[in-house]
């Protein structure tokens, strides 16, 4: 008998209607479906909080803004700027702002949301990193993932510019000298992007880019995401009763549900919450754009800081000349180093995967300490991709501190080379001895702290045998059974040779492999 009223109008429903049935066979897999309950599995309800928020909010502001660069006379409550010449698109923020009854709070809803969402799609790429989780069958995913980070990236920069105030308006002379900075097609990019000479009809050009383009964008790469993660199921880290072939905890309807949807809720409120009482870009603080004007100590949106960042470390007087035409080094490098940093991180799974040479398929993930050359490499990213982000705020790093801009500079440009090999040493060394730990402890059992003497007189301290549970979770993957995986074997051609690739790849699956205390 149907125990909900969601399984009693889908039955009720089903007998008549194709969609009721279809709707019933939903309900009835999603009840016979289990989901993990480690917190990690969270952050993806916090992503399509963010998104929805976003989208809602960027609606209901469509109606009420203009995206025209064209200028016009300020005559709103604002008094400070009553009379000024300004672009319409500022105006019709700034009627936002202060004529539109909640128009504020719904600006700054869509600003924190536009924050947030990169922020929890960065945590869900660090957690599918370290355990392993972009291994096959879910190598697609992980595309899927980065796809809807580099989406919600365009989403914000483009959104950033809308407004038209002074800061967006040095934000976009970044934009424009970085677009002229590359060779041969620099100027037809700007061009493009400008439509004429800086500011040109860039809040045109941008517009449907950031209301039609990337929602849809990200929109069709969550539903794929979704689609995709249904159809491959959820993974599991190891514990008492999981395998590679069941999946252990709550069925999706309707406890996980609720559990999704009382986070969705919660995530919706704080938003509303932050941004009734927090303010976020105050453009009447700032004013409206000028070719002519930066703002002293302007700040890009967190999430952008790295490619800010990326164009302070780069050594001044970075130019040559060849095939009569400058080449800017101050501007391509960033944009290569940046760009081999993100192909990286895309193309890992599958890098992996050729060096390892491990093709199976994987649902229990690994616990971050018995991959230790993984972490590690996820750790030395981390601190390269922090002292990028670091740098575009080393201006006020200098102030606040009292130091030497050129000092911050030259202490972050020595990081960003020996930041990453450190941090790659160390984390490595500590995930090994968290599994030397790990072994000790299934060996010995826990310390009691309880200290009893022997009948031979000897002192000795008692310890408390690991539980079943917390055995099965220390067993599996921690390297007290040989691991399945071997080196790829060295094996040379018919001509007794064996090929510069082949021997990369044998080198690097030894040294992949030997993670083990």
């Amino acid at each position: 008998m149907p125990s909900t009223v969601t399984d009693r109008l889908a039955a009720s429903v089903g007998n008549t209607t194709f969609f009721g049935r279809r709707l019933g066979d939903v309900v009835a897999a999603a009840r016979r479906r289990r989901v993990p309950t480690h917190w990690s599995n969270l952050f993806g309800v916090v992503t399509l909080a963010c998104l929805v928020v976003v989208t809602l909010t960027g609606l209901w502001l469509m109606f009420f803004y203009t995206p025209s660069s064209a200028t016009t006379t300020y005559r709103g409550v604002y008094m400070p700027l009553h009379g000024a010449e300004v672009s319409q698109a500022f105006a019709s923020t700034m009627r936002i702002t202060f004529d539109v009854p909640g128009g504020l709070l719904m600006r700054q809803a869509h600003h924190w949301a536009a924050l947030l969402l990169p922020a929890s799609i960065i945590v869900q790429l660090l957690t599918t990193f370290f355990t392993g989780a972009f291994r096959r069958p879910r190598r697609g995913m992980w595309v899927l993932l980065f796809l809807i980070f580099i989406a919600a990236l365009a989403g914000g920069w483009s959104g950033y510019a809308l407004p038209d105030d002074l800061l967006s308006g040095t934000g976009l002379r970044i934009t424009e000298g970085i677009a002229l900075g590359i060779p041969v097609v620099g100027t037809w990019v700007a061009s493009l992007l400008f439509g004429g000479p800086f500011p040109g009809e860039v809040i045109a050009h941008l517009y449907p880019l950031h209301v039609a383009v990337v929602p849809a964008l990200l929109i069709a790469l969550v539903a794929a995401r979704g689609y995709a993660a249904w159809r491959v199921g959820p993974p599991q880290f190891p514990g008492l009763g999981r395998t590679e072939s069941n999946v252990v905890g709550v069925p999706m309807w309707p406890t996980a549900a609720a559990r999704a949807g009382g986070l969705f809720a919660f995530v919706t409120g704080l938003l509303l919450l932050v941004s009734a009482t927090v303010t976020i870009n105050p453009i009447w603080l700032y004013g409206p754009a000028s070719s002519g004007d930066a703002g002293a100590g302007s700040q890009p949106d967190w999430y952008t800081g790295f490619l800010d960042g990326a164009l302070r470390l780069v050594p001044s007087g970075w130019e040559v000349v060849w095939f009569d035409r400058t080449w800017t080094l101050a501007i391509l490098v960033p944009l290569a180093v940046v760009t081999v940093y993100l192909l990286a991180v895309v193309a890992y799974p599958f890098v992996e995967e050729w060096i390892t040479g491990d093709r199976r398929d994987h649902h229990l993930l690994d616990r971050p300490r018995n991959a230790p050359t993984r972490t590690a490499i996820g750790v030395a990213g981390i601190v390269f991709y922090g002292t990028l982000w670091a740098a575009g705020s080393a201006d006020l790093i200098a102030t606040h501190f009292g130091v030497s801009f050129e000092g911050v500079i030259g202490a972050l440009q020595a990081t960003l080379v020996l930041g990453p090999v450190v941090a790659f040493s160390l984390a490595r060394r500590v995930c090994l001895g968290l599994q030397r730990r790990d072994r000790d402890v299934l060996l010995h059992g826990y310390e009691t702290g309880r200290i009893v003497r022997l009948p031979g007189g000897e002192y000795v301290e008692e310890h408390r045998p690991v539980a079943a549970a917390e055995r099965a979770r220390l067993t599996s993957g921690a390297g007290i059974e040989p691991p399945a995986l071997r080196p790829l074997e060295l094996r040379p051609d018919a001509r007794g040779a064996l090929p510069l690739g082949r021997r990369v790849r044998v080198r690097m699956s030894r040294w992949f492999l030997s993670d083990r205390a």
